[in-house]
This record gives structure tokens, C-alpha cells and sequence, in this order.
């Protein structure tokens, strides 16, 4: 123990070096077990390990172990001995087993971790000696603790909407050890714990589930570990509110105790208000609409009635009536009594038995009394019996069973081989449809049943056109079926605005010529081994009742397709004009359909349309197209938001063909523009005899509740002069009013100049063809030249002036301006003859469009280069997307459409084999 300190170590070196190169035995025996023959608890045992350290900064660490019994211990560090020199020892007596202790303690450096840094991490361990052998301690791992001053990622500032869930991610900077993360919201730590609305992810994200109002603040990522603490930028989230509407206040009181006023009612943005920047509510807080109050009329008497013959009781009467006239709308009654009574024999007059006339008479007024309580019995029971024959639940078979009558057949053209065609299959049997038209509520299911035989097969080269093969006996026998049925009886006795055909899988389409109205059947529409006869119809708005509440108007016609309650497995698309001005902000659009028990309904209102929804609307600037797979009768009406709304008006002139008298009539026709509405006034004025007389215009009527106004300026007072009465009707056409008065009652005669129109008459779309007659007379049979103008304008609204320059005897070149253009040529066309696109051409792009493509060649960049990106939710709602988009088009283009653009549009997406799809006219 006397030796020097600097060989003790080299003497320990000595002897660990002779103990190594011992036997593989005794080796064994001095590192696992005491010397032979030594007792057992001899061998060393730690009482303190040395553990895993950080130095932080540039402060050394302590290392410390101790063990027992030992003689000697000594760290040695990444496998290098540490020198005897660098150890503190302290030795002492264990306090249990009363055995030798040693403890060693060493201080580590910075520079000698850094010494191995990137290689591998710095350890130390301890081994103690004893006379029995030697022991380990573990490995203490020394690491130099840092924290980096930037975070990998810090949380950014959001705005997001009340109850929206907000994250807000942090990345803490690296560091050894890691460090620990914590929120701070306006500097207030964030305890989960407290708040269970949030919460901290794994990876340090602050997760806010419902944004609250009082979670707008300040937030702030702090990381920390034992070297030192950094701070995020702070992020301001900001819960905003967007207003929302309350509740409309009631009506107020017509602003007009009597006749035409207005009323209001408002509504503010105050559930919520909009608050932190949320967006303000969107429309009108006020809405305007027009009232009527009935003014009240006092009841008078009419004149009295004569004296009664003089009675037996010696007096007579006479009566009069409040009916001159009679009270209403809470007018006053007639003051006074209604019976006047008094003596009409002086009292002279003295009471007399009944005589045997007097008995005859009573006898024939009882006879009389038991005919007709006879004749009311004969009555009630013929009633009975007919409501049982229209009751019972059986309609015509003959109305899907007319076998399918082509008369035209066109062959194919020769270079165009691939086409599919159709001929008829004769031998196919139909069968009947049994039950109501209507389906009933309470019913099982549909009666529909029909026999699995094609009535059209795909053989041959031939395309056939079905239409009237006998327009007076056909058509006929069709709508008189039809109106059999209680759900048809409206249906229109003529055929010229009525079409049908017979149809199977194949499809085809229905038109209406020279009205915009069709009904395109798509192939698929109808299922596979069925045969349906449809029919479409246009009806006149006085034949149909549409109900019509505050400001709705009538906007497109009145049409009916069907039968109603068949089985369709596609939606086939319903093409009908319209005359209003869509804007966002001016017009709610809604679709109607009646019901079986002849109810009108909303089934869509438009711009709110589920893709899932049974009925769907493509609105263009002058048509709509409505999807639809249930058939029946459908109107559009729209309901103005704002006096901004507008309904297109097409004014037309019209003038006798040939003038033989003085009087030349100019009648101003003021018609919604539409084609249905043009096409009934050119037929009336070829029965009236009338020519048009200057080019047609069009006029926005809006929404102020102002009159049409209509006058004749700058006649020629040498050549003309005019009449004073003008005459207005607001149904059917007036030729002129006499000055006389003579004129039909139901037109109304106007005196002076401008004329008006009523606002009503024109905005609720229920009156056709409402026209103003100007009379003019000529001062001399020989005059035939008419210069005047003609001005119609709505009060404080749009106008039109139409210059007039002929010779009313032979001037007609304005004729040919209103000649019908025929619209594809027969009402009704069936398979591929009924589409623009050729089948197996159409079947191609379906199949190349339907699957995504991950270039995005696919029917989603088909919709946007046909502008119809907006319905694509509807489009991907079913099972083909492409084919719903070639219906539309279809609908849209027939039978004028383009279909080189179309094929251009399609070869333009890129696709490997779009080359496939490249159609030229002469293959259609």
C-alpha cells in the first residue's frame, strides 16, 4: 500500500494481464465464481451503479458506483481504462454485513464526450475487485443535452367558422433529450384535463374539436428539455359567425284600405349576426308584394215588385230585394223592410170557404210534388250507377296494346354498315296494362305487366319513323281513349298539339312541332322485354287549373307526358320553353306536378336540386330540360324575389290580308315568348285572314306591378283617322270595336289614347294571346298607303316602337317572317333514327368517358367542355355519367345540333383511342 501512486496502476496492469493469460477453466472460475474453495458471497456486488447522464452547457458530470466487498474499482470508459488519478475513493464498512464497501466517483467532461461524437455514444462502467473475482457494473450513457432555436414546424394564424374543428400543428425543435411540448392560449397553459373540448395529438398538434367563441385567442407552441425552453410564433385563431336570417315578420296591413296596395314584411340578420368577420346573410330583408282589399258596397233596394192579388184576409203585398246591389265586403244592409203590406178592400172584405176550385188547385200542386220526388229518385239511382262504372279499376288494354304501324322506312346509307337498326317484329306479343293508370297509394306494387317479346329487334338495315299513319281516324280513337280515363278528361280533344308513339329498350323521342316541347326516351329508359305507348301533350292554360299563390307566375307551358305510374330505369329528359329571365337574385324557379287526384305540388325548386332527387332541371336562357323517371303533368313557375324580375314578351302586328272596306284594323298581339305561344297565334290569324305587318320584338316586362301600355302615333290626318273606340280582349281575338257599342260583351271597349293592358292579365301567364285592336278609317276608298307609328311600352319600364310603311293592298313582304319551320318532321321517332349520335358510336364513348382517368380524360372534362361542370353531382349520382351528359345534349340539339363540335370536344381529351370517336356527318 506504500506504493507510489502512479505504479499502482501499473502493478494492477501486471496482474490482470497474468490473470488473463490463465487457463480458459480458471479464467472462468475467477469472473463468475470465488477461488476454489473461497466462500461464495465473497464475489463483489454493486450498491450503486453509475447512470445515464446529459451534460448540459459545458458542466462536467459525476459518475459514481459503489461496491462491496471490494478492494479496488475503477471506471473504465469506451473500453479505455480511466487513470487512477481521476478517481475519488472513499472506503468504508457496509452498515448490514458489516463487510468492506468502496466507493469511486470521476467527473466527465465535455471535451472527452466530444472526442467520440459522431462515432458512437460515450459510456462508462464500473469494475470492482475482490479477493474471490471481479464484477460489471452497467454502462452509463453520457450525452451532451442541447435544444435547437428553431421548431420544425410552428403553428399558423386561422380563421374558421363557429363549431368548425380547428388543428393547430407544432413540430418542436430537435434536441437531447427530447423535449417536452405545452399550449399557452393568450398565455395561459392549455390543460386538456380541464377542457375536454381539446386536446393534444402525439405529435404535439392542438386539436380544438368545436370552435367556440371564447377560443379566439393568441396560441402559442412552448418546447422545453433540460438545456433550455423555446417559444413558437403565436397563431391568432379567430372564430367567426356568419349571419343567418331570423324568422319573416307577418305581412303588414295592406298599405290601401281599398283596391290595390302593398304590403311588406322583413326579416333581419340577427340569428346569429355575423360576428369576427363572418359573411353577411345573403338576399333581401324585405320583400314587396301586391294586395287587394275588397271595398266594401252598401247594399240597395231594388225597385219594388207589383201588388199581389188581394187576399182572403182582405190585404195584398209587394216585396223587394237588397240585391241593387247587395251587400258585400262588409258594406252596410238595405235600411227598411223588404215586405210592404197593407189593406186592399177598405175593410169591406170579409173571409169566404174554399170553393171547389180552390180544392181542385191544392189537389194538382200535391200531384205535381209526387212527379218530381219520382223523377229526383230516377236521378240519384242512374247517378249511382254511373260513378260505379267510372269507379271501377280497369282501363283500356288498347291504349299500350296498338301494334306498331311504320309507313316510312328509309335504307340505310352504304358506307355506313355499323349502324344500329331496327325493324319491326310482328309476331311479338304484347300484352295488357291492367289497373289504373294512376297507381294507388295503398297498393302492393305497380299492375304494370307486359310479356318479354321485343316489339323492335335490332335485324336489318333500316331505320323507321313512326307517326300518324291516319291523322283523322288514329289520333282520334288515341285521345278519345285516353279521355276515358278520370285522370286524362282534360286532355285536349284535338291532335294538333298532341303526340305519341310506341317505344321499347331502345328508346326514341316525342316532339310537338314548332312548340319546343319533346320528351327524349333515352335507350335503357324503358326496361328491356316492356313496350310502352307514350303520348306527350300540350294544353292550354284556361284548360287547366294551376293554382298559383302570392307572386307565382306561369312561365313555360303546360305539358303532359305519360301514361303515368310506368316503369322507367332511366330518367328521360322533358324540353319545354320558357319566358322568364333567370337572374340569382331575381327569380325562385320551382317545377310543379299535378298528382293523380289532380293537386299541383313542388317537386323541385331549382339551384336546390339533391342529386339523388327524382327530378332534375338544366335551365337554358330560352328552354328548360327536366329529368324525370315518373311520368305526368309538369309546369315551370317561378315567384319574384325582386321588381328586377322580368318575363320576355314578343310583341307581333298583325293587319288584314285584304282590306275592302274603310276600316283597317292593326291588332298588337303581346305573347310570352315562347314557341307555343307564337305557333297559336299564327294559326288563329291564318283563320282570321291576317298577315304580319312588321318584324316581330321582344320586350322585358318586369315585376313593378305598372300596365302595358299600347298607341297609335303620326297617322296622316288627310289620308286617315281614328277611331275613337279601341278594343281590348284579353281572350281569343276582336276584330275592332264599333263606335256604335255593338261589340261582342266580352270585350272590353277603351276609350282614348294610349290604351292599357292590366299587369295581371300579362304576369300570371294564365291568359293567351292578349292583343290591343287599333281601327283606323280611311277617308277615301283610294287610299293604300299607311304610315304610322305604333308604340307599346310598360310604365316606367322597357318599350318598343314599330315604324308601319305599306300599301295595305298588296304589301306582303313580312308573310314569310312566322312560317313554321317543321321540327324533325313527324311527332314521333323511334330507335336510332330518334338521335343525332350514331348507337355504336354512343356506345363507345360511354365506355371510354365512364371510368376516371387519372389525366382527368374522362366525362368530368366531357361536362366542362359542354358547360355543364355545374350538374356534376348529378351526372356521378348514376351509373353513367357520360350517358346522362349525351341525353342532355341530345335533347338540346335536336335536331339542328353539331355534331362535329360534339366529336371535336371528345377527341380533344386526350384519350389513347380518341380517334375512335371522331364521327363525320356522313355516318350519322
Amino acid at each position: 500500500m506504500a506504493l507510489l501512486p502512479g505504479l499502482w496502476p501499473a502493478l494492477l496492469g501486471i496482474v490482470l494481464a497474468a490473470r488473463l493469460r490463465g487457463s480458459g477453466a480458471q479464467q472462468s472460475a475467477t469472473a463468475a465464481n470465488p477461488v476454489p474453495g473461497g466462500p461464495p458471497d465473497l464475489l463483489p456486488h454493486f450498491l450503486l451503479e453509475p447512470e445515464d447522464v446529459y451534460i448540459v452547457k459545458n458542466k462536467p458530470v459525476l459518475l459514481a458506483c459503489k461496491a462491496t466487498p471490494a478492494t479496488q474499482i475503477f471506471f473504465k470508459c469506451n473500453s479505455e481504462w480511466v487513470r487512477q488519478a481521476d478517481h475519488v475513493i472513499e472506503r468504508s464498512a457496509d452498515a448490514a454485513s458489516g463487510l468492506p464497501a468502496m466507493e469511486v466517483r470521476i467527473n466527465v467532461s465535455r471535451q472527452q464526450v466530444e472526442k467520440v461524437f459522431g462515432l458512437e455514444e460515450y459510456w462508462c462502467q464500473c469494475v470492482a475487485w475482490s479477493t474471490s473475482g471481479t464484477t460489471k457494473s452497467q454502462k452509463a450513457y453520457i450525452r451532451i443535452a442541447y435544444l435547437r432555436k428553431n421548431f420544425e414546424q410552428e403553428p399558423q394564424a386561422k380563421e374558421v367558422a363557429l363549431e368548425q374543428g380547428v388543428v393547430l400543428p407544432c413540430r418542436p425543435p430537435e434536441g437531447i433529450p427530447l423535449a417536452e411540448v405545452e399550449w399557452l392560449r393568450n398565455e395561459d397553459p392549455v390543460d386538456p384535463a380541464l377542457d375536454p373540448n381539446v386536446y393534444i395529438t402525439r405529435e404535439h398538434s392542438l386539436v380544438v374539436r368545436r370552435a367556440r367563441l371564447a377560443d379566439t385567442a393568441n396560441y402559442t407552441c412552448v418546447a422545453k428539455n433540460i438545456v433550455a425552453r423555446r417559444r413558437s410564433a403565436s397563431a391568432a385563431v379567430t372564430v367567426y359567425v356568419n349571419g343567418g336570417w331570423s324568422t319573416w315578420t307577418e305581412w303588414s296591413v295592406c298599405s290601401a284600405s281599398c283596391g290595390r296596395g302593398w304590403q311588406k314584411r322583413s326579416r333581419s340578420c340577427t340569428n346569429p349576426a355575423p360576428l369576427n368577420g363572418g359573411a353577411f346573410c345573403e338576399g333581401q330583408n324585405v320583400q314587396k308584394t301586391a294586395c287587394a282589399t275588397l271595398c266594401p258596397v252598401d247594399g240597395s233596394w231594388s225597385p219594388w215588385s207589383k201588388w199581389s192579388a188581394c187576399g182572403l184576409d182582405c190585404t195584398h203585398w209587394r216585396s223587394r230585394e237588397c240585391a241593387d246591389p247587395a251587400p258585400r265586403n262588409g258594406g252596410e244592409d238595405c235600411p227598411g223592410a223588404g215586405l210592404d203590406t197593407r189593406n186592399c178592400t177598405s175593410d169591406l172584405c170579409a173571409p169566404t170557404t174554399s170553393g171547389p176550385e180552390d180544392v181542385a188547385l191544392y189537389v194538382g200542386l200535391i200531384a205535381v210534388a209526387v212527379c218530381l220526388l219520382l223523377l229526383l229518385l230516377v236521378l240519384v239511382l242512374v247517378y249511382c250507377r254511373k260513378k260505379e262504372g267510372l269507379d271501377s279499376d280497369v282501363a283500356d288494354s288498347s291504349i299500350l296494346t296498338s301494334g306498331f304501324q311504320p309507313v316510312s322506312i328509309k335504307p340505310s346509307k352504304a358506307d355506313n354498315p355499323h349502324l344500329l337498326t331496327i325493324q319491326p317484329d310482328l309476331s311479338t306479343t304484347t300484352t295488357t296494362y291492367q289497373g289504373s293508370l294512376c297507381p294507388r297509394q295503398d297498393g302492393p306494387g305497380p299492375k304494370f305487366q307486359l310479356s318479354n317479346g321485343h316489339l323492335l329487334s335490332p335485324l336489318g338495315s333500316g331505320r323507321h319513323t313512326l307517326h300518324h299513319s291516319s291523322p283523322t281516324s288514329e289520333a282520334e280513337d288515341f285521345v278519345a281513349r285516353l279521355s276515358t280515363q278520370s285522370y286524362f278528361r282534360s286532355l285536349p280533344r284535338g291532335v294538333s298539339n298532341m303526340a305519341y308513339g310506341t317505344f321499347n329498350f331502345l328508346g326514341g323521342r316525342l316532339m310537338i312541332p314548332n312548340t319546343g316541347v319533346s320528351l327524349l326516351i333515352p335507350p335503357d329508359a324503358i326496361p328491356r322485354g316492356k313496350i310502352y305507348e307514350v303520348y306527350l301533350t300540350l294544353h292550354k292554360p284556361e284548360d287547366v287549373r294551376l293554382p298559383l299563390a302570392g307572386g307565382q307566375t306561369l312561365l313555360s307551358p303546360i305539358v303532359s307526358c305519360g301514361p303515368p305510374g310506368v316503369l322507367l330505369t332511366r330518367p328521360v329528359i322533358l324540353a319545354m320553353d320558357h319566358c322568364g329571365e333567370p337572374g340569382p337574385d331575381s327569380w325562385s324557379l320551382h317545377l310543379k306536378k299535378q298528382s293523380c287526384e289532380g293537386s299541383w305540388e313542388d317537386v323541385l325548386h331549382l339551384g336546390e336540386e339533391a342529386p339523388s332527387h327524382l327530378y332534375y332541371c338544366q335551365l337554358d336562357a330560352g328552354a328548360c330540360y327536366v329529368f324525370t323517371e315518373q311520368l305526368g303533368r309538369f309546369a315551370l313557375v317561378g315567384e319574384a324575389l325582386s321588381v328586377a324580375a322580368a318575363k320576355r314578351l314578343k310583341l307581333l302586328l298583325f293587319a288584314p290580308l285584304a282590306c275592302t272596306s274603310l276600316e283597317y284594323n292593326i291588332r298588337v298581339y303581346c305573347l310570352h315568348d315562347t314557341h307555343e305561344a307564337v305557333k297559336e297565334v299564327v294559326q288563329l290569324e291564318k283563320q282570321l285572314g291576317g298577315q304580319l305587318i312588321q318584324e316581330p320584338r321582344e320586350l322585358r316586362f318586369k315585376d313593378s306591378y305598372h300596365n302595358l301600355r299600347l298607341s297609335v302615333h303620326d297617322v296622316p290626318s288627310s289620308l286617315w283617322k281614328s277611331k275613337l273606340l279601341v278594343s281590348y280582349q284579353v281572350r281569343g281575338c276582336a276584330w275592332h270595336a264599333r263606335g256604335s257599342g255593338t261589340a261582342d260583351p266580352s270585350v272590353h271597349l277603351c276609350v282614348g289614347s294610349p290604351q292599357e293592358i292590366p299587369f295581371y292579365h300579362i304576369w300570371n301567364g294564365t291568359q293567351p294571346h292578349q292583343h290591343c285592336t287599333f281601327t283606323l278609317e280611311r277617308v277615301s276608298p283610294n287610299t293604300s298607303e299607311l304610315a304610322c307609328k305604333v308604340w307599346v311600352w310598360q310604365v316606367e319600364g322597357d318599350g318598343q316602337s314599330f315604324n308601319i310603311n305599306l300599301n295595305i293592298t298588296k304589301d306582303t313582304r313580312f308573310s314569310e317572317l312566322l312560317a313554321l319551320e317543321s321540327e324533325g318532321g313527324v311527332p314521333a321517332l323511334v330507335g336510332p333514327s330518334a338521335f343525332k349520335i350514331p348507337f355504336l358510336i354512343r356506345q363507345k364513348i360511354i365506355t371510354s368517358l365512364d371510368p376516371p382517368c387519372s389525366r382527368s380524360a374522362d366525362w368530368r372534362t366531357l361536362a366542362q367542355k359542354l358547360h355543364l361542370d355545374s350538374h356534376l353531382s348529378f351526372f356521378a349520382s348514376k351509373p353513367s355519367p357520360t350517358a346522362m351528359i349525351l341525353n342532355l345534349w341530345e335533347a338540346r340539339h335536336f335536331p339542328n345540333g353539331n355534331l362535329s363540335q360534339l366529336a371535336a370536344a371528345v377527341a380533344g381529351l386526350g384519350q389513347p383511342n380518341a380517334g375512335l370517336f371522331t364521327v363525320s356527318e356522313a355516318e350519322c
